[in-house]
C-alpha cells in the first residue's frame, strides 16, 4: 500500500478521513457493532448503493473499518469499526452534543 500525503493541519487530516456526510453516518452506525450492507443502507437513508459501496470501500483503504465475506451462498458481507475507527468516538459526541445545543437555541 502506498503511503499517502496528510495535510500539515491535524484538522485537515481529520476532515480528508471523514469529510462527506456518508461516512460520518456510517461511522455514527458502526459505533454500537458490526452491520451488514443492508442494515447499513436501511440505517442511513437515502444515499445510494454505489455511494455507499464507494465509500466503505474508502474507510477500509484508510484504515477505519474492516469488510468480512463470509463465503456463503448468497455471501454475507459485514462491516466492523477498527480501533482506529472507534477512536474516532469522542469525536462524534462532539459533534452531537453540538448539534443538541444549536438545535435548542435555534429551535
Amino acid at each position: 500500500m502506498e503511503a499517502k500525503v496528510l495535510p500539515t493541519c491535524p484538522v485537515e487530516t481529520t476532515l480528508t478521513l471523514i469529510s462527506d456526510k456518508w461516512k460520518v453516518l456510517i461511522i455514527r452506525d458502526l459505533l454500537p457493532g458490526t452491520k451488514r450492507f443492508g442494515e447499513l443502507e436501511k440505517s442511513i437513508g437515502s444515499v445510494s448503493q454505489k455511494v455507499l459501496t464507494s465509500q466503505l470501500r474508502q474507510m477500509e483503504e484508510s484504515g477505519l473499518l474492516i469488510r468480512t465475506v463470509f463465503p456463503e451462498v448468497p455471501p454475507r458481507v459485514e462491516y466492523t469499526l477498527t480501533e482506529l475507527g472507534q477512536s474516532l468516538k469522542p469525536v462524534l459526541d462532539a459533534m452531537w452534543n453540538w448539534g443538541e445545543e444549536y438545535k435548542a437555541k435555534n429551535a
